[in-house]
């Protein structure tokens, strides 16, 4: 037996969408300029956040003794950042590009 829908939920002024409606449906950049205008619509189809950087940082998990976290820490700001450089230079790849330099 099917539920019939609560009256106080059916919004007469919004009513469910039908497949004309979505046949005639159009991607918000192609209406809004026609809606609001074109600076108007720009302005919101503007991407938000931050912008992507061409060399994004991955996050990763990784596990490391307390006390060597701590010693991170404790070397004040800046302290991620100087891993990741300290990780980098001692990367396999780093050091064969350094004793290839060297030679």
């Amino acid at each position: 037996m099917k539920r019939r829908p609560n009256p106080e939920l059916i919004d007469h002024e919004n009513p469910e969408w039908t497949a004309a409606d979505f046949k005639r449906a159009r991607p918000a950049a192609q209406a809004l300029p026609e809606i609001l205008g074109k600076e108007v619509a720009a302005r919101l189809l503007q991407p938000r956040g931050r912008p992507k950087s061409p060399d994004a940082k991955v996050s990763i998990s990784l596990r490391i003794p307390p006390e060597t976290l701590a010693r991170w820490k404790a070397s004040g700001p800046g302290w991620q950042t100087r891993m990741a450089a300290a990780l980098t230079k001692a990367s396999p790849q780093s050091r064969r590009q350094t004793a290839a330099v060297g030679r």
